[in-house]
């Protein structure tokens, strides 16, 4: 964090030699952009996202192809807080990882955000609840096959055109496990620091680390990537992708990867 406010202090400094302005009067569609960043925005979204990750498995040549459905939508329960769900489902498949190559839908995750309606003064936009864990996946291989629950938060700081966020969440095993499988004790941790462009360009960096409690190994990805706002007849939807570096993973672990990510979005 302090490497990047030097970064955005030395970029203040250069500003007139910018290919783009630090400070600018956004517009609706800016705000809209930015917006996409924030899972406790005020809209709904549904982001699809096509991940592929190479390395690791068999002789360092392992694939995985992930498609992930997030669907964020709010609910208003007065006019003071809002509720938020976020519910991830993933389908896996991955090749030369396992003795064949396997397929199937994941475990699905939801988060339920109680949030303030407003931010505060200063830009900050947070939520906290619970996150479930359910066992859905259709390949035991892919999936966790246990009931799972914990904790979750997430807090968005947003001035002018840069937006920053921090979102963690750690599931617990919830009830019975079967006797061949590790109970479920996993932290996730996502980080991100954005920019939106007067084009309804966002650039950004990320990354999505998760920690094994058990193992207690962490996956760690480096992201860096843009998303574009469109619209077609008045309709805005987002196109955008990212690349990945892994600099943790547990052995066999991928090395790096990229996106692909589409997102449908319906402003309320």
């Amino acid at each position: 964090m302090i490497a990047v406010a030097c970064l955005l202090l030395m970029a203040r400094a250069w500003s007139d030699e910018l290919p783009f302005p630090l400070e600018y009067e956004m517009d609706a569609d800016d705000k809209l952009a930015q917006q996409l960043n924030n899972p406790v925005a005020d809209l709904i979204s549904v982001p699809f996202q096509n991940n592929f990750d190479y390395g690791g498995g068999r002789n360092e040549q392992g694939f995985r192809y992930s498609l992930v459905a997030q669907p964020v939508v709010p609910f208003h329960l007065n006019t003071d807080w809002n509720l938020i769900t976020r519910t991830i489902i993933p389908f896996a498949h991955v090749e030369r990882v396992f003795p064949n190559q396997e397929s199937g839908l994941g475990d699905i995750l939801q988060a339920f955000w109680f949030s303030p309606s407003k931010p505060t003064s200063w830009g900050l936009t947070w939520g906290l609840g619970p996150a479930a864990l359910y066992p859905t996946a259709t390949n035991k291989l892919i999936g966790a096959d246990q009931w799972g629950a914990g904790p979750t938060g997430v807090g968005v700081l947003t001035k002018g055109p840069f937006l920053a966020l921090l979102l963690a969440n750690h599931v617990w095993a919830v009830g019975g496990v079967p006797a061949e499988r590790e109970r479920v004790n996993q932290s996730y941790v996502q980080s991100a620091l954005a920019y939106t462009s007067p084009q309804r360009t966002t650039y950004f960096v990320s990354t999505e680390s998760t920690y094994n409690a058990n193992s207690g190994r962490w996956i760690v990805p480096l992201q860096l990537g843009l998303n574009q706002l469109l619209r077609v007849g008045g309709q805005p939807f987002q196109l955008g992708g990212l690349v990945r570096y892994y600099a943790e993973t547990p052995p066999g672990g991928p090395k790096w990867g990229f996106q692909l990510r589409l997102t449908l979005v319906f402003p309320k």
